[in-house]
């Protein structure tokens, strides 16, 4: 079994970088997905920020490579592949749900970053460019962007103010990761969430919401210098 569970996640990894190729690719929900139109959403990233992926695909399946080959048997790196390969699963389907339904990608994203922050959790400190530093990228990403998901979801739908509401979300994101890295400071899973509020603060440059500017550079600052100090 735990021979099996080191394949099925080398196969979720793949099936999941696979995923963008085989459909049209995510850049954020289309404005016309919801009731209420969605332009220029204020906690939305810039584009650009979901470079990010290329990273997380390509590690991820480093690491599911290399724990085949090297740690198949590892009873630290079999702790993590179950919730692992829970959310790489529902990975693989994520962006043909998105594209269809905004609420099932929401529920289906919120699912997907249980399960990766709980294999996180449960990485040890050894092969840690292997495992750890891979999951906290992949979580991290995950930790903002189901906040963003929820935000827009929420403001779609008719909830206002949409400004408020999405400092609410942003500053939930903000609570999440800072209780993560309060049980595990990892530098990737900081730099990822980082990276989503760096693109946050990007896409509210023109024209300056200056709300959306503060929230997340204090935001950075905040789980940037923890992690730092403890390094």
């Amino acid at each position: 079994m735990t021979r099996t569970k080191t394949v099925l996640t080398l196969v979720a990894a793949i099936a999941f970088a696979l995923s963008p190729l085989t459909t049209t690719g995510f850049n954020g929900f289309a404005p016309d997905q919801f009731p209420v139109p969605q332009t220029d959403p204020p906690i939305q990233p810039a584009g650009w920020a979901f470079s990010i992926w290329g990273v997380i695909y390509l590690w991820l399946i480093a690491s599911a490579l290399f724990g085949l080959l090297k740690r198949d048997t590892d009873p630290a790196w079999d702790r993590t592949r179950w919730p692992l390969l829970a959310s790489l699963t529902l990975g693989a389907a994520w962006i043909p749900v998105a594209n269809l339904s905004p609420l099932w990608a929401t529920v289906l994203i919120w699912l997907m970053w249980a399960g990766a922050v709980r294999a996180l959790l449960r990485t040890p400190a050894q092969d840690a460019l292997w495992l750890r530093a891979p999951l906290g990228l992949y979580a991290g990403w995950l930790t903002a962007a189901s906040c963003v998901a929820t935000a827009i979801l929420a403001t779609g739908h008719g909830a206002t103010p949409v400004l408020t509401l999405h400092a609410m979300f942003l500053l939930l994101a903000l609570a999440l990761a800072a209780l993560v890295l309060r049980r595990l400071p990892a530098p990737t899973y900081a730099a990822a969430v980082i990276w989503a509020l760096f693109g946050i603060l990007a896409a509210n440059t023109d024209p300056g919401t200056p709300l959306m500017i503060a929230l997340p550079l204090i935001g950075m600052v905040l789980l940037a210098v923890p992690v730092l100090r403890r390094r």
